[in-house]
């Protein structure tokens, strides 16, 4: 199993690695650039290459998590600046040896939904175009706050389906957003995983952000909690954790640090539910 955090890259990329590789993961995620801006960054060649060697050396797989205010699903007149971003994340994540990078599904403000899948799938053709790396662009699910796109699994695989490289394009889950957002039911994760394989979704999910709900279900608010204290509950996590799709990807956390500092203990949590998962 390939369990983590999402850890800072304020020593470097490497660093990042090193951080995650002391807690206990053998897995991790990283903002490749700015969390909260649309600009751009310059590659760090040498400092990716030394992340993308001690990943090597110790086993581990990373994913880089694009910037908050990118939106594939914003109109023509932004798509430059989506474009643009992507494709500068997906040079970084391809330099550290990620999996890939994680994208929102986007959020469209129009009156017209189908627009919204339009642009999505325009801004994803533009990205990818002449791109010819191993990082995938990691499309997640949405709890539904703010938006009505990317709630279910069939969006996300019909907006992948109609990309022009959909070779390019694979998949986050994010339990706490499939949990807000009425997608994954309580006890129903054999349901959705037969639905999402019938849907080709679980043929190509790549991570997982594995999150608890501090809200009940289909509740359509994006707050996470700590692993078994939230309402989706350790029996939940468990049964999840038994799917053979989630064997050799990056399973990764995004909660708050424990009594340590670190995410350690939660990390050994994780892995106790992997291994007496059914």
């Amino acid at each position: 199993m390939y369990v983590g955090a999402h850890v800072s890259t304020r020593g470097g990329y490497s660093g990042a690695a090193k951080t995650a590789l002391a807690m206990g993961a053998n897995a991790f995620q990283y903002f490749p650039m700015n969390p909260r801006s649309l600009s751009t960054k310059i590659v760090n060649v040498r400092e990716a290459a030394l992340c993308a060697e001690f990943c090597r050396e110790h086993d581990m797989l990373s994913i880089g998590h694009a910037p908050y205010p990118l939106n594939p699903a914003a109109d023509a007149a932004e798509r430059d600046v989506m474009v643009s971003l992507i494709k500068n994340g997906l040079e970084i994540t391809e330099a550290c040896g990620s999996v890939g990078l994680v994208v929102h599904f986007g959020k469209y403000v129009g009156k017209d939904p189908l627009q919204g899948y339009k642009n999505i799938i325009q801004c994803l053709n533009s990205a990818t175009q002449g791109y010819e790396g191993a990082s995938f662009i990691l499309l997640e699910n949405q709890a539904g706050e703010g938006s009505q796109l990317g709630l279910t699994l069939e969006e996300m695989a019909q907006v992948r389906k109609l990309c022009q490289r959909p070779e390019k394009i694979g998949f986050c889950l994010d339990t706490c957003h499939a949990f807000a957002s009425g997608l994954w039911t309580s006890h129903g994760w054999g349901e959705l995983e037969a639905r999402g394989e019938m849907l080709d979704y679980f043929p190509h999910l790549k991570a997982v952000h594995l999150n608890d709900s501090l809200h009940p279900y289909g509740s359509r608010r994006d707050r996470h909690a700590n692993i078994g204290t939230g309402y989706i509950g350790l029996d939940n996590f468990r049964q999840m954790l038994s799917s053979a799709f989630l064997r050799h990807i990056p399973v990764v956390l995004e909660t708050g640090k424990g009594s340590n500092g670190t995410h350690s203990e939660e990390i050994a949590l994780v892995k106790t539910l992997f291994s007496n998962a059914d």
